[in-house]
C-alpha cells in the first residue's frame, strides 16, 4: 500500500516535517507501506505557476500524481493565523476534485500555542470534507510545549492506528449520482402534461 505524506512546513527542520514523519513512522508499525514525503517548500514556486499558468511542473505532476494514487493520507501544516498556510490550502485546490473520494486521510497541524489546535477541526476537517475524503477521528496538533510531552506520542499512535486500520478496510465503491443540469430539469418539466 501507498502512503503519502504531504508537509506544509516553511523551515528546514520543521517541526510540521517532524510531527509527519513521526506519524508516518507510526503508521509503518502498524501496516506494510511504502511511504512517500511531499514537501511543500520545495514547490512552491512550482505551485504558483500552476495556478496562474494552468500547467505543472514535472515535479509537481509527480506529487500531484503520489497523492491522487495513495491509499492513505497525512496532512501536515503548520497554523497560521488561526488556520491551514495558504501554500497547503495552494497545493489541495490543484489535486483533481474526485481524487481524494474515499480516500483516508490523517490531519495534524503545528503552531507556537495550543490555542491554535481548534484550527484542525473548523478549517482542515471541513476542506477535506468537501473533497470527500475519510478523516481519521483524532487529528493530531503539536505546540512548540507538547514536544515534551509524553502525551503527543499517545495522540500520535491513536491517529497513526486509525489511519493503518481504514487503509486495511476494502474500499466501498463510489458511484457519483448523474448531474442534471437545471436548464434542462426545467425544461423537463415544461413539457408535461
Amino acid at each position: 500500500m501507498k502512503l503519502v505524506v504531504v508537509s506544509a512546513g516553511l523551515t528546514q527542520p520543521s517541526s510540521t516535517r517532524l510531527l509527519a514523519d513521526r506519524l508516518a513512522a507510526s503508521v509503518a508499525a502498524r501496516t506494510d507501506v511504502s511511504t512517500r514525503v511531499v514537501e511543500l517548500r520545495e514547490l512552491a514556486v512550482d505551485i504558483a505557476n500552476h495556478m496562474v499558468t494552468g500547467f505543472p511542473s514535472p515535479a509537481l505532476g509527480e506529487a500531484l500524481a503520489a497523492v491522487e494514487e495513495a491509499d492513505g493520507l497525512i496532512a501536515a501544516t503548520p497554523i497560521f493565523t488561526a488556520s491551514y498556510s495558504g501554500l497547503f490550502k495552494s497545493f489541495f485546490d490543484l489535486v483533481g476534485f474526485d481524487a481524494l473520494t474515499g480516500k483516508p486521510v490523517l490531519l495534524a497541524a503545528t503552531g507556537g500555542t495550543a490555542r491554535h489546535s481548534l484550527a484542525l477541526e473548523h478549517a482542515l476537517r471541513p476542506m477535506f470534507a468537501y473533497l470527500h475524503a475519510v478523516v481519521v477521528p483524532t487529528a493530531v496538533y503539536a505546540a512548540s510545549a507538547d514536544w515534551a510531552d509524553g502525551e503527543l506520542a499517545g495522540r500520535i499512535d491513536r491517529a497513526a492506528g486509525e489511519l493503518s486500520d481504514l487503509m486495511l478496510r476494502t474500499p466501498v465503491p463510489h458511484k457519483e449520482e448523474e448531474l442534471v443540469p437545471f436548464g434542462e430539469q426545467l425544461a423537463a418539466l415544461r413539457k408535461k402534461p
